[in-house]
């Protein structure tokens, strides 16, 4: 792993830092595949029970590299950067782990993809979430369009993405789009969020996130029968029975993940 991102775990938690400050953090190619590497070998972890995604320098992510994209010559280049791209936001979404996005500064373009795309977004109250497709005559990507009208209505979104809005930390938790503001470091306020998830029954939260992604395109007969299913394997785990006896033992659980 190359200087582009850092990567460790501690306290059950996988840290991914996007690390092209003098860039702030616009997803080259490079930077994309390496945050990607990143996502498999936390996800393959045992340890890691949670995944924070932040930026270094002045900004969790200033969107796409626009100086690489220019690099492209035809048509078959483009579609294969922007297919790297989607890639990227799919990990997220398909992953069994929760990611958490701990935002400050700009979350631009590719970037706010990308937040959005994560599980939980914490952000200072003065980061920034600015829809600046519109300024270079694009529209936005990386699963961006879905992820923005699954939270406000299609003609705020239609007007936020053709004005090229930016939407303020504390507007975006009154719209629902971030869990929660946060006051000085950003990433110590993602891990004191992201206890209950340290903490809880990894197994139930792999499945509340595939039902959660999913409801949308399932009918109610679909979900009620992979939520039957579901719920029939967990009945059978260790981790219910351990919540059981916590409970009856009135003490906190001990969940093991399996």
């Amino acid at each position: 792993m190359s200087k582009l991102v850092e990567v460790q775990v501690e306290n059950k938690i996988g840290y991914i830092c996007m690390n092209r400050p003098d860039k702030l953090n616009a997803l080259s190619g490079e930077l994309m595949d390496e945050v990607i590497s990143a996502l498999d070998q936390h996800a393959k972890n045992p340890e890691v029970r949670v995944i924070i995604i932040s930026g270094a320098g002045k900004a969790f992510c200033a969107g796409g590299d626009i100086q690489s994209m220019q690099q492209h010559t035809s048509v078959i280049e483009t579609a294969k950067w922007m297919e790297n791209g989607s890639e990227l936001t799919k990990k997220i979404l398909n992953l069994d782990k929760y990611v958490v996005a701990a935002v400050h500064g700009y979350a631009a373009g590719a970037g706010f993809s990308l937040a959005l795309a994560c599980d939980f977004v914490v952000a200072n109250q003065d980061a920034k979430f600015a829809l600046s497709f519109t300024n270079i005559g694009l529209i936005p990507d990386l699963g961006l369009v879905k992820a923005l009208t699954e939270r406000v209505s299609a003609p705020l979104a239609k007007e936020w993405i053709s004005s090229g809005k930016v939407v303020g930390a504390k507007e975006a938790q009154a719209l629902g789009l971030i869990n929660q503001l946060a006051e000085g470091d950003v990433v110590d306020a993602a891990v004191n969020f992201a206890k209950f998830i340290v903490d809880g029954p990894m197994v139930a939260n792999h499945y509340v996130k595939y039902l959660v992604n999913h409801a949308n395109n399932l009918q109610a007969d679909e979900a009620i029968m992979q939520e039957n299913t579901m719920q029939t394997i967990l009945l059978q785990s260790e981790d219910h029975k351990e919540g059981v006896a916590a409970f009856f033992e009135k003490r906190k659980p001990e969940f093991k993940g399996i």
